[in-house]
This record gives structure tokens, sequence and C-alpha cells, in this order.
């Protein structure tokens, strides 16, 4: 008789997954990266904070490279003094809603077609972050991941929180030490009740009362030097030699005539309230050249002001000027993609390349890290008072950049946000009521015009829009706000939208997540209020559209492929 008992087939799935999960947790503890480390729990689903996050780059991660991994710039980056080789990021940390848990988000590209997804990223972010919710998918290159980061808000004494997977040779004692504080307080907010029973490839939290580090010194960072003025008209009271820039190239006139083949209708990719603008290939590389009368020195010279100043990845670039005995010029890194509105609004570009949802939030954030920037982050704040679709660049990416800043105005200190206009400028539709009231521009006048903007990123209309006049039969126009804003009334969240999914636009054809199209709408809605207090700021926009990327991007994953929205369409980072 053959008492060998035979494995039962059906059961053999299940024994291979177990086997995997074997190989995959031997894989994590070879490298350190099992841990039972949990978020810290929140209650308050509104605080935001500023947190850190300590991290060792390996020899192949640069500062790009990192900048992209954590979604921050460089001046979010500083790094501890010593041999240590630690860097800190700056993160702003919330209290997710259905986690109630605090976390930072970000997104990492996949750079390899093998191994597992998840592998990679807890790889690449060494214990920061926390399992991603992938089930175990095949790693594919160019795929971008939703990534939660662990961090913390402060509740009691200090001013920030890191968080610091321990090392071997790490120790309660030694990072007291090494980040002068108590032994006591990183005990008392971890909840470590023995000292010498630490786990390393664990994350722990580090209460700070200042910011870590030293600001990151990039190489090649040297002073600038005053850039000579061109042949302005003398009646001018404002001399260019006079602007503190960054290196712009001075061309001549006729390198710019060349370049535009004359100035060729077929080179003109639009005219704008300034001037007109111009495809052209400079010095062997793609440009967009803006080309004005002389009249228009003080517009010249407000974005040379800003441009040669501020720099970052969601602003536009400028390269360098040029000017004639009439007219003035300035030259711009080219958008292969043209502007966010003239895909919404220009037929032409309309039927040919429809934006996807995910695109359409990832340009929405784009913007709005590029606005936050220029609000809050530079050495000297200013308002843009010309946002609009027409002035939101992509490139050959679908990447996002603002650009147009000839409106733009210098806000000064922090506590110095209103500019009193004697003018009102800017376009129809996008002015905020006090701004139209009494000419006072503020960051939240900006945020009232980016509130528009994403109204047209959901419906893909315009800012204003001709309809049948409700009295007689001749058309009138309303703003899209006032159209959106009723809609939003009769839908009282995303489960009863059907009068929000009337103005979505078609072009989408359906494939969109509706709890995050809602929520789009809803921060849209805060960003129009008309009491400008009550405005949400860039800052809190960024948070939410992050928050609303990454759960599209979840959304996206679900479909695993079965659709044609899985596209793939959000690179770049």
């Amino acid at each position: 008789m053959n008492l060998v008992r035979k494995p039962h087939l059906k059961n053999l799935p299940l024994l291979l997954h177990f086997l995997l999960f074997l190989l995959h947790f031997h894989f994590l503890c070879s490298y350190g990266y099992y841990y039972t480390t949990q978020p810290l729990r929140c209650t308050d689903t509104s605080r935001v904070c500023t947190s850190f996050l300590a991290f060792k780059p390996r020899p192949n991660q640069t500062l790009a490279l990192v900048q992209s991994m954590f979604d921050v710039l460089p001046n979010d980056v500083t790094v501890e003094e010593g041999m240590g080789g630690y860097i800190f990021i700056r993160k702003n940390c919330s209290c997710a809603a259905g986690m109630k848990k605090y976390v930072s988000n970000t997104t990492f590209t996949v750079k390899s077609s093998e191994g597992f997804v998840d592998d990679l990223v807890m790889k690449a972010y060494d214990g920061l972050s926390l399992w991603p919710n992938t089930s175990r998918r095949r790693a594919k290159n160019g795929a971008v991941i939703a990534v939660r980061l662990f961090c913390g808000c402060s509740s009691g004494p200090w001013n920030y929180m890191v968080s610091y997977v321990m090392r071997e040779g790490d120790s309660v004692a030694s990072l007291a030490s090494r980040f002068g504080v108590s032994m006591d307080s990183i005990e008392m907010l971890n909840g470590i009740k023995n000292p010498d029973n630490v786990t390393v490839g664990s994350l722990y939290y580090i209460p700070l009362n200042s910011v870590p580090g030293e600001p990151y010194s990039l190489k090649n960072d040297t002073s600038s030097a005053p850039i000579p003025a061109p042949s302005i008209d003398t009646h001018s009271d404002i001399r260019i030699d006079a602007i503190e820039v960054e290196n712009p190239v001075v061309f001549t006139f006729e390198e710019i005539f060349s370049s535009t083949d004359g100035f060729s209708d077929s080179n003109l990719l639009g005219n704008g309230t300034y001037g007109s603008v111009y495809y052209g290939f400079l010095r062997d590389q793609e440009v967009a050249i803006k080309r004005m009368t002389a009249t228009k020195t003080k517009e010249f010279l407000a974005e040379m002001k800003v441009l040669c100043k501020v720099h970052h990845a969601n602003l536009v670039e400028l390269i360098g000027y040029a000017a004639s005995h009439d007219e003035l010029f300035l030259i711009y890194e080219y958008a292969q993609k043209g502007s966010l509105g003239s895909h919404f609004h220009d037929t032409q570009t309309k039927g040919s390349s429809s934006l996807s949802w995910i695109m359409r939030v990832q340009i929405a954030l784009d913007a709005a890290r590029g606005l936050e920037y220029i609000h809050e982050h530079t050495k000297t704040h200013y308002v843009h008072r010309d946002i609009k679709t027409s002035n939101i660049l992509l490139d050959a990416s679908f990447r996002a950049k603002i650009s147009d800043f000839g409106l733009a105005k210098l806000v000064g200190k922090v506590n110095e946000g209103e500019i009193k206009c004697t003018k009102v400028v800017g376009t129809y539709g996008y002015l905020a009521p006090e701004y139209l009231s009494n000419g006072f521009a503020t960051t939240k006048s900006d945020v009232y015009a980016f509130g528009i903007v994403l109204f047209e990123i959901i419906s893909g209309k315009g800012a204003t829009i001709r309809t049948e006049g409700t009295v007689t039969k001749n058309p009138e126009r309303r703003s899209l706000a006032s159209i959106m804003l009723a809609a939003l009334r009769n839908s009282p969240d995303s489960m009863s939208m059907s009068s929000l999914r009337d103005h979505i636009d078609p072009n989408m054809m359906d494939l969109y997540p509706h709890d995050c199209v809602f929520k789009m709408g809803i921060l849209a809605k805060q960003c129009v209020d008309d009491d400008p207090i009550l405005r949400p700021d860039m800052k809190q926009v960024v948070i939410s559209l992050s928050q609303i990327l990454l759960s599209s991007i979840e959304w996206e994953a679900t479909l695993a492929g079965n659709s044609q929205v899985f596209s793939g369409l959000v690179q770049g980072r």
C-alpha cells in the first residue's frame, strides 16, 4: 500500500505563492528593509506641517535624482555637517484622511524591467517609504508608482520631526548626541521602553526645534555679473544693466531675424497681450521668441527682473534677450506641446491630442508648484497677475511651466501681501472680485485665477462661455465659475454628481475616477471663494493636488492595462 500522499494540484498555486513570499521576505531581510514601523496616528485631517526625512544617497543617486524621487526643489535639501553622508529632505506632511496617519506623498519612476515594483521602491527609499500598494506587480521601465513616505507633525514642544532609519552602530544615545536633543525626548516620542533595544532597519522619529543640516551648495554656483544694456530709447527711466541677473545670453538682431526665417508666418506661434511669439532655432536649440515694440519696455523689464532671478522646473526658463532700435526680444525655452489652453480651445490641437485625466492632474500640480514657488519660496515674493491656461505651457513630456511674467509684481516680505494697482490688468474671467473692485493684487488673486484654470481642466471649456440668453434669444456671456459652482451645488458628493458630470470634458470619454474629479471641483470652488481670506494658499493647493494625483494613479493602476487609459503618459520624474 502506498502511504505517500500526493499533493493536490489545486493547492499548487497557493504553495507557489507561499514560496514566493518566503523568497521576498528573505530579500527584504537581506537588504535590511523588513521593519515593523507604522506611521504616526493623527486625527486632524486638515493639518499640514513641515517635516524632514534623513536619507543617505548612494553614489549613483545624484541631487537631481533625489529631487525627482522625493519631489522636492534644491533648496528643500540640506546636508549633515561632518562626514556622515546624510542629507535632510524637507517635505510637507499631512494627515491622510483614509488612514488617519501622517504621510507625505511622492511618485517614483521605475528605471528597470527586472524584479518587482515594491522591491525597487523599498530599496530606493531605504526604509523611508510605506509598503507600496502595487499587488506585487512586475517592474516595467517608465512606470510611475505612487509612494507614501513616513513623516510626522509635532503635537508637543518641538517644531519639526525627522524620519530616521536606524543603522548598524546607531543607538538612542548616539542619535541624541548627533541631533542635539535629549534621549528622553526620542524615547517618549517613539514609545521606547528600553533604549538598548532598538531595531536596525526600523524607522524612528527625532524631534527638533531647528532645521537640520546646512544648505546644499551647488557646484559652479558663481555670482552673476550685470548684463550689458541693449540700445533702448533713452526716454525710458529704467536701465536693464541695473538688474541683477544670472547670465542670460545676449543675442543680435540678425540672429533673431535669421532663426525665425525673417519672422515668417509659418514660424508664428501666437499673439499675446504684449507681443507676438515666434518659433526659432537659435545656436543649436529650439526657442520661443517674444517680439515686442520698444514702447513695451516696462513689460520687457518686468519679465527680465523675474525670470533672471527666479528658476524652477515649473517656470518657463529665460535663455536671453536681444534689442534693436525699435524692438525688444525675449528668448525662452521652447514648449513643444504648446499651451494648455490650446489643447482645450484650439480646434486643430484639441482634435489631435486629447489630454487624459492623469495628464490633467499632473499639469495642474506642475502649475501649482510653479505658482507656489514665486509666492513663497523666492527671496522676494511675486504675484503673477495673469494666470490662465494660455500662460501654462507644456513641454515634450506634457509637463507644465508657467509663462508670461510681463504683469508680475513684487510682493515683498511675507506680511506685505497687497499691491495697489493704478490699473486693473489681466484677463476677464480670471480676475478676482476684490481685484476688480479695489485694485488690490495679492497672492490670493492668483489663487482665484488658478481656481478658474482647474475648472477649465475639468470641463475643457473657456473662462467665459457664450450661452443662449434666458430672457432674449440673443447669446450672452457667462463666467465658467458661475456655471461650475452651480453644478457643484447640485452635486453634494462624488456619488451624486450628475449635475457636475454634465460639465466634464467629453474628450475624456468617461475615463476618470469620479471621486478625484469631484475633489478637484471642490478645490477649485475653494480657490474662487468671494472672500480671499477663505481661499487656500498655493501650498495647500499643491498638497491637495498631490493627493488627487496619488489617488488617480492608484485608480489607473486598478485598470491593470485593460483600458486604453493606461497609457504611461505620466512620465518625467
